[in-house]
């Protein structure tokens, strides 16, 4: 029975939410453009696809791009078609702030990173308010000194970054606040306030840009867009569009223009006409005059204003982006700006209600808002790309059996989130279903949007594989689709009141093809025993799984196997949801049952040798050498305990409402019965009367634990590590065919440039996996109940639940972000300044991965697609994540307890009335 929606929805917010199904455009506008359109795959037309290399950032600012744009603080509408940007220049850099600068993979000692200051502060879903704020040194930026300097660093050295380099000592720089507000969905307000930090006055120059990202250069005959100045106001039309828009400042601002075109005469040495894209920088910082058009007509305009700030004081300049004239647009301007963020805060006083901690609150909402700046648009036409455009010259011949050669197929043209807005701006497979689930906390809707994207006709391969990222969609990623899906579905259930079991009939279908290309394609030997390449596992795995192995034969993966035995049981449970009101369905969720009992089997006996290592009570992958000979691979690390997520609990009405399914799975149970006695506990009921399928028996499931647990193997003080700290003492050593490999614990950056020149970028500390933990262990509660219980930690004598288990680990990542009783956020790592400064220490960044030991965030500092989904714990055990996994137990000691926690009408239909 539907229930009444969440709180959420009566706020000011949550009613533009609802109104995007009535056809209203809320989300036409955003955070779309991005913080690097250069050096990705999409923009590399280079003989060797050397993207880094091809468009690096010192020719950003003069060639014009062929599938997006980007800019510093960008907005613009959800096809490019008109954009707002920030410029900035101090008078003593060489070049205008237009973009974010960093290294390439090859100039960095651990990788690309980006060497800029910058928060994500707020936003709301639908983008009526956005504020983010960029840290502009007042001296000269040192772009030389940070390519220099690291490259003088080895994979032993941390990275130089841009706060390291002393541009920020005695506060010399400016804080840039940038908000976006929406009056309407098309009313588009923005403003500006630079505030100086230093001591002295300093100059600064504000430039609001307005551009149309090139389409025209690229087929002959296409109209351009245009912008005009009429008086005061900026005229903006475009062929795409059938109304003309109307830009305008409240300063006394000079507007300049160009075109958004490729400097030819500067990139080669071609003799053409101008002005082009970079023309406002060569005017400004230049003083080339005639790099702009005195006619002021264009398509990139920027409105200059220069201002000499006070020590202590703020510069504020607005612009408004409208389809009409209208009243006069800067009379209501503030107040609609201040509407906005009082409505955000409405907002999330709704979503944060049951957070009573205020810090969690704060880093909740900085999560969220770094994954709202993180959608962008993202186009990409894999068969033109390959083949090259009718008005540019051909692509090299060799392009066309290259880099996903074989993703003819894809043509995205689509808002998506991505997973770092800088060092990752494309989408990743799995990245995204951990941003979908996050989502479904604050935007149900966008949520399901974004996981049946990668499923349709121009993303899903015909085969049924899904894209992993641009760098080689081929590639292959963790099947975590399925537990996405079947997530989202339940907290939209709980939040709007009611199953969209649509949604889930869509994502199911196309999962079915997603599964079959595993089956096919990774099941090498047809034995129910899975490869898949690296996994995501690059850095913590002996040899690179992604490539052929220097000893030759097969690698049987513990974690490529568990992932399918999860895969198999999400597409079980998705069956009988959707049974419920079909129950042709109840035939496929037979076939997953049956298919997860092969599985189990296969690792419990596969080719003689299974994936459970008896010796020491762990899960191993298993090298099957070219004579025959096989070799367990006992690196203990996080591959081991992936078969934790492999756990569905599934209670006594489902057998009642399925007879199908109860009387199918009963008689194919009784001709196998060695099957059914290599799942956990299957004919015994346990708490509610309810049923486990799990690959882990319960003796097995606590020798795991009790490793996991362990302070001194995985459990840090921040989260489980994705390598055990023993190897840190005990390297594991492999002798085999002559070569001698080996890996030990490395509880920061990688020091190994064996896969491919990144840093440890998996680990050790890694939040989606952690995130998989806690929801399985608290999967497994609602089997065991209380009853049973764990040592935690390991060693400590205090015994715990399995849902004070994921609580504590829950905790412990938590508290990565949370200050401490000395007020330092442990992600800030050693920087006095990050910790202490008043400036700074209230921002949070969300890294790609933590150290095992201190938990100093690492990696891609603005992962808030990847690590945002902290969110997701920071909300607390009431969040509609946490009651899709607690079920409340019809009896025992802590049915009481338990049930005043969980609402009765929000538990799923599946586990049916509750007492």
């Amino acid at each position: 029975m539907d229930v009444e929606p969440d709180p959420i929805f009566e706020t000011a917010e949550g009613r533009r939410i609802r109104a995007i199904e009535r056809g209203e455009a809320w989300r036409e506008w955003g955070p779309y453009l991005s913080e690097r359109q250069w050096g990705t795959v999409r923009e590399d037309y280079s003989p060797g696809g050397t993207a880094w290399e091809y468009l690096p950032h010192d020719h950003a600012r003069s060639r014009a791009y062929r599938w997006g744009e980007d800019g510093l603080a960008g907005f613009a509408d959800d096809k490019l078609r008109w954009c707002l940007s920030l410029a900035l220049w101090n008078e003593k850099d060489s070049i205008l702030k237009e973009r974010l600068f960093g290294l390439t993979n090859a100039q960095g000692n651990h990788g690309e990173d980006v060497k800029e200051v910058y928060f994500y502060l707020d936003g709301t879903p639908t983008h009526s308010y956005m504020r983010m704020l960029y840290k502009y040194p007042q001296s000269a930026f040192p772009y030389q000194d940070l390519i220099d300097t690291n490259a003088t660093r080895g994979l032993q050295d941390r990275e130089y970054e841009l706060i390291d380099t002393g541009v920020f000592d005695d506060d010399r720089y400016f804080d840039v606040f940038v908000e976006y507000a929406k009056a309407s969905p098309e009313d588009i307000l923005m403003r500006v306030t630079v505030h100086n930090r230093g001591t002295d006055p300093a100059p600064v120059h504000i430039l609001p840009q307005v551009f149309a990202r090139n389409d025209w250069s690229w087929e002959q005959g296409r109209s351009k867009p245009s912008l005009q100045l009429d008086q005061s106001r900026l005229v903006a039309k475009h062929p795409g569009l059938d109304r003309t828009r109307i830009v305008e400042v409240d300063a006394d601002a000079s507007w300049l223009f160009c075109e958004n075109e490729t400097n030819s005469n500067r990139l080669w040495g071609m003799s053409s006409a101008g002005p082009f894209k970079d023309g406002i920088n060569d005017y400004l910082v230049g003083g080339q005059k005639d790099a702009v058009n005195p006619s002021r007509r264009g398509t990139k305009a920027a409105a200059h204003l220069r201002v000499v700030v006070a020590p202590g004081a703020s510069a504020t300049m607005r612009l408004r982006l409208r389809p009409d004239m209208g009243e006069d647009a800067f009379a209501s301007f503030d107040s609609i700006m201040d509407t906005r963020k009082t409505e955000a805060d409405e907002f999330y006083a709704a979503v944060q209600r049951s957070i009573t901690d205020p810090d969690a609150r704060h880093v909740q909402r900085q999560a969220f808002a770094g994954m709202l700046w993180c959608k962008q648009h993202y186009e990409f036409d894999v068969r033109r790309w390959l083949d090259g455009d009718a008005a540019q010259p051909e692509p090299p011949d060799g392009r066309r059996n290259g880099r996903n050669a074989d993703w003819r197929h894809l043509n995205d043209f689509d808002v998506i989130s991505m997973p770092d807005s800088w060092e990752y701006p494309w989408y990743a497979a799995w990245d995204l279903a951990f941003h979908a689930v996050t989502f479904a906390l604050i935007d149900p809707d966008f949520a399901k949007a974004q996981l049946l994207l990668l499923t349709r006709e121009g993303y899903m391969h015909p085969n049924g594989q899904l894209p992993a990222y641009e760098w080689a969609f081929g590639d292959v990623n963790p099947p975590v689709h399925a537990w996405a899906v079947l997530r989202v579905f339940q907290m939209d259930r709980i939040l709007s009141g009611k199953p969209d079991r649509r949604f889930l009939a869509m994502a199911f279908h196309k999962l079915l093809l997603n599964f079959t290309w595993w089956v096919n394609r990774k099941d090498a030997n047809g034995r129910n025993i899975f490869q898949g390449g690296f996994l995501g596992l690059d850095n913590i795995a002996i040899f690179d799984r992604s490539h052929p192995l220097p000893t030759g034969g097969t690698i049987d993966q513990s974690d490529g196997t568990a992932w399918m035995a999860m895969f198999t049981l999400n597409m079980m449970r998705i069956a009988l949801e959707l049974s419920l009101d079909d129950d042709a369905y109840q035939d496929a969720a037979i076939k997953f049952f049956e298919h997860f009992l092969y599985i189990a089997e296969a690792m419990t006996h596969a080719g003689g040798i299974g994936l459970w290592d008896e010796q020491d009570q762990f899960y191993y992958d298993v090298l099957h050498l070219p004579g025959g000979e096989t070799i367990p691979l006992r690196v203990r690390s996080i591959v081991g305990l992936i078969p934790l997520f492999a756990v569905e609990v599934v209670g006594r009405s489902a057998f009642k409402a399925l007879p199908e399914f109860s009387d199918r799975m009963q008689t194919f149970l009784r001709s196998r019965p060695d099957l059914a006695a290599l799942i956990s506990r299957w004919t015994e009921i346990g708490e509610g009367e309810r049923h486990l399928l799990s690959l882990l028996r319960g003796h097995r499931m606590k020798k795991l634990l009790q490793r996991m647990l362990d302070e001194e193997e995985f459990l840090s003080a921040h989260g489980i590590r994705a390598l055990s700290k023993v190897h840190k003492d005990i390297p594991y050593v492999l002798e085999v065919c002559g070569a001698r490999f080996s890996i030990g614990y490395e509880p920061g950056e990688g020091t190994s440039h064996s896969f491919g020149g990144n840093s440890n970028w998996r680990g050790p500390v890694w939040m989606p996996v952690n995130i998989l933990l806690v929801d399985s262990l608290r999967e497994f509660q609602c089997y065991y109940g209380d009853d049973f219980r764990v040592e935690c930690p390991t060693g400590s004598g205090r015994f715990a639940s399995l849902e004070e288990v994921a609580a504590e680990i829950g905790s412990r990542l938590s508290r990565l972000f949370l200050r401490d009783d000395k007020g330092r956020r442990p992600f800030n790592g050693d920087n006095e300044k990050l910790q202490t400064d008043p400036a700074f220490r209230e921002h949070i960044l969300f890294n790609e991965y933590f150290h095992g030991d201190t938990g100093r965030g690492l990696g891609a500092s603005h992962q808030t697609g990847w690590t945002g989904c902290v969110a997701l714990l920071l909300a607390g055990p009431d969040s509609a994540w946490a009651k899709t996994t607690a079920r409340q137990p019809a009896s025992g000691p802590n049915a009481g307890e338990m049930g005043a926690r969980v609402t009765v009408h929000l538990r799923e239909r599946l586990d049916g009335p509750q007492p």
